[in-house]
């Protein structure tokens, strides 16, 4: 009965040492996997920032020609290329900037959902005064932001759907 017991408590004690072991490669591989994240590629603010300008440019050609439902959609690009600023660009002081759009971005939401083409061109208007203003704070006032005249891409109807 003794050695039965001391054997089991020998055992015992080679099984705590076995999971020292495995918590050691549990550990090796979190550190692993945190090494591939940290080294993962993301996107710049300049990635996000040229993907907000793109949008901004169809938003005023879909607006302008009452295509409501595409005005929406690239509204709604917009703010969320500017989440995955306060995302993933945590780093650059400018991320703490970007809250000046928001009530912009809004009215401009606003004039879309009621489908007013005066109210739309005149809060395009400060949205993209703000743009320019956000670029001044942050000491990029050489990037200036202007009403399109003509669309990023020759290959896209801004029409509405009949």
């Amino acid at each position: 009965m003794k050695y039965t017991i001391g054997f089991m408590l020998l055992l015992a004690l080679a099984a705590c040492n076995q999971q020292g072991g495995n918590t050691q490669q549990l550990q090796a591989q979190v550190d692993s996997l945190q090494h591939k994240l940290d080294n993962t590629y993301k996107p710049g603010f300049g990635e996000f920032m040229s993907s907000v300008q793109v949008h901004h440019n169809k938003l005023w050609f879909a607006g302008t020609n009452n295509n409501w439902k595409l005005a929406d959609f690239e509204i709604n690009e917009i703010k969320e290329s500017l989440d995955d600023i306060k995302t993933y660009c945590t780093d650059r002081p400018e991320t703490n900037s970007i809250g000046m759009i928001d009530q912009p971005l809004q009215n401009v939401s606003n004039a879309i959902q009621q489908k007013n083409s005066m109210e739309f061109k005149s809060s395009y208007m400060i949205l993209t005064s703000t743009c320019n203003s956000c670029h001044q704070a942050t000491q990029h006032e050489f990037n200036i932001i202007t009403v399109p005249t003509t669309p990023p891409y020759s290959n896209q109807s801004f029409k509405p759907v009949q």
